[in-house]
């Protein structure tokens, strides 16, 4: 645990030790873009441009630059499940899906980090993030947490781990259940893009087999749906839902015989 506290206590500085480089980005990045949007919204908009907007347009602040440079900082040394590809593709592959669908900065914040505490520093990250990021954003990296990684204990097993992730996830709030839905709808994706690629193999990279995976991310499509759905949650569903049946489709699990066969009758003479 000495070396967790001294990790989440170095990264509780981190605002302040990029104090310079923030002020740097602010001034030559943030303020000309400003400028230059501030232009922007004296000129007439087109009238087919003005109806396709369907929500104003809420500028992402500062805090979400903090939460990027925090989480490259925390998952810098770790790739994606032995694939070489950085960790922080995933992160703000997520925060990108929980931004389109129509997730708020904290949302979009705790897509950041949603898997810090899981992999990096357990419950003493959990109560960094609370104190840099506030509480909002640290309840649902905590509701898309599924095991806390301490120093000093082991990982459970893969199955009762997640089996305990299902029973809980259903008692999530909404806004909670958005984001660990957005982090499930790129895994799936990510698969089916290597399954394409690779076939099962792909499989080979988790703990559990084919047939399991494919259980878990069927059952978190109910237990998420049985949590309630909102208008803000219904479409990002219903995309997760569809991606996990084509992958059940693709995978061989759902799929039709080639030929169907039917039973031979015998007729009585």
């Amino acid at each position: 645990m000495v070396k967790c506290a001294t990790t989440v206590a170095a990264l509780t500085d981190f605002r302040s030790s990029h104090v310079s480089e923030l002020k740097l980005i602010h001034r030559f990045v943030i303020r000309p873009l400003s400028d230059i949007l501030n232009l922007s919204d004296n000129l007439p908009m087109p009238s087919s441009q003005r109806q396709s907007v369907s929500k104003p347009f809420v500028p992402l602040t500062i805090r979400f630059d903090h939460a990027l440079l925090f989480a490259a900082q925390v998952h810098r040394n770790q790739d994606r499940k032995k694939s070489g590809i950085p960790y922080l593709s995933h992160l703000l592959g997520v925060a990108a899906i929980v931004l389109d669908y129509g997730g708020d900065e904290d949302m979009g914040i705790a897509a950041l980090l949603h898997d810090a505490a899981e992999d990096h520093g357990g419950r003493p990250m959990l109560r960094a993030i609370d104190q840099l990021f506030g509480p909002r954003v640290a309840k649902i990296v905590d509701g898309c947490t599924d095991s806390y990684g301490d120093d000093d204990k082991r990982k459970p097993k893969w199955y009762p781990r997640k089996l305990r992730y299902l029973r809980r996830v259903r008692t999530e709030d909404a806004e909670t259940r958005f984001v660990s839905a957005a982090d499930k709808l790129y895994n799936t994706r990510a698969v089916l893009r290597d399954l394409r690629q690779s076939g099962d193999s792909v499989f080979e990279r988790f703990s559990a087999p084919k047939a399991k995976v494919l259980w878990y991310y069927r059952s978190l499509v109910r237990e998420y749906r049985a949590g309630g759905v909102t208008h803000l949650l219904k479409p990002l569903l219903d995309d997760y839902d569809r991606a996990v049946t084509e992958l059940e489709h693709l995978s061989g699990l759902l799929a039709e015989p080639s030929k169907a066969t039917r039973p031979k009758v015998k007729r009585k003479r």
